[in-house]
């Protein structure tokens, strides 16, 4: 049996910071704990250490003066109930709701679902289209990460052995965004194929999630002026989705035609 990992628990932000300069990625980082918990019951993960940011003070807030600011410690439940995040910004609500169950998203975090990186996960994809950043820092400064550059692979992000995500924010402004969650099983299971769209005058963002190892998103192929059933077509002919047990890559290239005509046609008014 693999022995207890040590317990740090920081009380400020320096000290986490300086705990993870110290530890690098012999310290896993756990906010809510719901997934890293997932990782350690199935033995695929075993930390030597974990570094606890619940105690770090002022990572919990929300934020909404042009551009809203989510701290790394929101919960996903926070998000989804916010009156000004429902109000102004009603996809990325959505998309947080839709998440499990409320047990999960009383837990579960902005910050740790990126960190996270799961391919699986419901608010990458509409954070990736909302064209939000992770605000990260580590104890030689901080950097601005655009979502869409931040995840790069199965449970891997772009994110340096020492930097912790402290915020994420997302533009404000005029927009129309959408986001349909497909599941192949139960009402809270991940999706089979998860779609997030945002239109901001003439720039369109489509977002295809859960397929591939990270959010799917082809620019060239987001031409407003084609219609819905073309981007649709043009998105499924050009993502090479996975298999697995919510379906099969060809079923999922049907799904995303669907999908990603129904979310644009959501917009389209």
């Amino acid at each position: 049996m693999s022995p207890e990992p040590e317990w740090l628990q920081p009380r400020s932000l320096a000290e986490a910071l300086d705990l993870k300069a110290e530890r690098g990625e012999e310290a896993t980082v756990v906010a809510g704990g719901t997934f890293v918990g997932i990782l350690m019951n199935q033995g695929l993960l075993a930390p030597t250490a974990l570094l606890s940011l619940a105690r770090v003070p002022r990572l919990d807030g929300i934020e909404a003066n042009g551009d809203l600011r989510l701290g790394a410690l929101v919960t996903h439940r926070a998000v989804e109930l916010s009156l000004v995040v429902r109000e102004r910004w009603p996809a990325l609500a959505r998309s947080f709701s839709v998440v499990a169950s409320p047990r999960v998203r009383n837990q579960a975090t902005v910050g740790g679902v990126l960190a996270d990186a799961d391919y699986a996960s419901d608010p990458p994809a509409m954070l990736t289209a909302l064209g939000a950043v992770a605000v990260v820092r580590s104890s030689r400064g901080e950097r601005s990460i655009p979502i869409d550059e931040l995840i790069v692979g199965h449970y891997e992000t772009t994110l340096a052995f020492d930097e912790l995500i402290v915020e994420v924010r997302v533009p404000g402004g005029g927009h129309r965004a959408a986001y349909r969650k497909f599941r192949s099983r139960s009402h809270e299971d991940r999706p089979c194929v998860a779609v997030a769209v945002c239109r901001r005058g003439d720039d369109l963002r489509v977002v295809v999630g859960a397929v591939a190892d990270r959010p799917q998103l082809f620019p060239e192929l987001c031409d407003p002026h084609a219609t819905p059933g073309e981007i649709g077509l043009a998105y499924a002919d050009a993502i090479e989705p996975l298999s697995d047990i919510r379906g099969s890559a060809e079923y999922r290239r049907r799904v995303i035609a669907v999908e990603v005509r129904r979310a644009l046609e959501e917009i389209a008014g």
